[in-house]
């Protein structure tokens, strides 16, 4: 007997059948559009009116402090000792060597200060390095970790462990998760945005993945070191076509889609392929304007200064604000921060092109009543080491006056969105080599994220493969000293 089915129309719902027999829905769609444009999308009518769109808003476990997040991510391990961790006992054992060092990439000699002076600033008195003197002015804002630790001291690991809580396995990406839990609160633009000026980090896409989420949780990648629109979104626009025959044409590929997803239930890649057409066609409405900087008043873009950097941090801004749930925003392609030689110009160049930009958007989420609710997160995959790297074949220009890679003990910072205001938590040795007070692990600022958020980490689950996989894996704890 014959395996294959006829292919009869009588086997699928015209459209005309489909309205018929559907058509008391559509007041229930457009109720549950109307809930979230007004901000009840978090009603339990509103998630039964809403659960139509993978993206629309989702209310989490409970209150969460935090509604929209920043990451900065300095791609490649800013130095510590260099930046928001200051060492006087690094200074006078300069050219020692030191008793304590630790096991690193490379070989490391002795003991190498810092070439930049620090500075307390506002009324925490939070030292800073003159490298970032403009976010200096915001210090009181900062909730420093200066005990971060990652796992191992290579870029690719670490760039995953950081943005998708495992070194090894594809593992979906924070952002995705965030938007997985949360939704977007606006289905005109993409809920979870990347942009890296120049082209792809290491790792590449990895960083951004959804992997076994469903694909409308992926990120949507920008290059914002392109200023024309058509060139920072290539295909917003066909110009051949009007609004309505766009409109025409992508009613009749999601209809063709949506036959050959019958016949084929499951394919997370064909319903991502559905939603992605949907996305383009709603972004021609309002991305020009949220991606158009020169909108913004003059003191403004005065504000956060000059280049690619600027510019990206203020699309950000404006992202954020017309309801994008996640924002990434690396430095550029690479590892630039990666300073194994001339650390003194090098760092010094790089601060140079984002610090008036991170304390300018600060500034900015707070006069806009934004901070309290908009996690801002800065730093990289791991810091560099107090001690001086050595000339190896293949991985320096043979000077002496770089840092190595170095995962024990490294620095970030948290600012807005329910963290202490002001704030220093932990500590390295008085080196600065290792995490020595309340050592704080990628995953459990991961799992801190999440709480400021409003989920519990353990509960933020995905059943795949008969297992239910969590960003946090089966690690983490919340920081709750940090916690405003």
């Amino acid at each position: 007997m014959s395996r294959n089915h006829p292919d009869t129309p009588e086997s699928f719902l015209s459209r005309r059948e489909l309205l018929k027999r559907t058509g008391m829905g559509f007041g229930t769609l457009a109720l549950g559009g109307l809930l979230a444009d007004a901000g009840l999308a978090g009603s339990s009518l509103a998630a039964d009116a809403g659960s139509s769109s993978p993206l629309a808003p989702k209310a989490p476990h409970f209150a969460p402090k935090a509604k929209r997040v920043i990451h900065l991510f300095m791609n490649g391990g800013p130095s510590q000792v260099d930046t928001f961790d200051p060492k006087p006992e690094l200074t006078k054992q300069h050219g020692k060597v030191l008793a304590n060092s630790l096991p690193t990439e490379r070989k490391t000699g002795t003991a190498f200060k810092s070439p930049f002076s620090f500075k307390k600033y506002g009324q925490s008195g939070l030292e800073i390095s003159e490298l970032f003197s403009h976010v200096g002015e915001v210090a009181d804002e900062l909730c420093v970790i200066r005990s971060m630790v990652a796992d191992v001291p290579n870029h690719e690991p670490s760039f995953m462990l950081m943005n998708c809580g495992d070194a090894r396995q594809a593992r979906p990406c924070m952002g995705s998760w965030v938007l997985y839990g949360l939704g977007t609160e606006n289905q005109n633009l993409p809920g979870f945005v990347v942009m890296v000026p120049g082209g792809y980090p290491t790792a590449e896409t990895q960083n951004w993945q959804s992997a076994f989420l469903p694909g409308a949780y992926q990120a949507t990648y920008i290059d914002p070191s392109h200023e024309e629109f058509e060139k920072l979104i290539p295909h917003i626009r066909d110009r051949s076509l009007g609004i309505k025959a766009r409109r025409d044409q992508l009613d009749l590929i999601r209809e063709l889609n949506r036959d050959h997803q019958a016949r084929r239930p499951g394919e997370a890649d064909l319903e991502a392929r559905i939603q992605s057409f949907e996305l383009a066609y709603r972004m021609q409405s309002e991305a020009d304007d949220a991606f158009d900087v020169s909108k913004e008043p003059a003191h403004i873009r005065e504000m956060y200064g000059k280049g690619v950097h600027a510019r990206q941090l203020l699309i950000a801004r404006r992202l954020l604000e017309r309801g994008v749930r996640y924002v990434q925003a690396w430095h550029g392609p690479g590892q630039p921060w990666d300073s194994h030689d001339d650390i003194e110009v090098e760092h010094k160049r790089l601060a140079g092109e984002t610090d008036q930009a991170i304390a300018a958007l600060i500034k900015d989420l707070k006069q806009r009543g934004m901070l309290d609710d908009t996690l801002v997160i800065w730093g990289g995959e791991f810091g560099r080491t107090p001690t001086v790297e050595l000339p190896t074949p293949g991985s320096n220009q043979g000077k002496q006056n770089g840092r190595d890679h170095n995962h024990y003990g490294f620095t970030m910072w948290l600012a807005g969105g329910g963290v202490k205001r002001g704030h220093i938590h932990g500590a390295t040795d008085e080196f600065g080599f290792k995490a020595v007070e309340k050592p704080v692990h990628v995953h459990d600022l991961h799992a801190t994220i999440l709480h400021l958020l409003g989920f519990d980490h353990e509960k933020l689950t995905y059943r795949y493969a008969g297992r239910d996989f969590r960003l946090t894996d089966v690690h983490g704890k919340v920081v709750r000293e940090i916690l405003a």
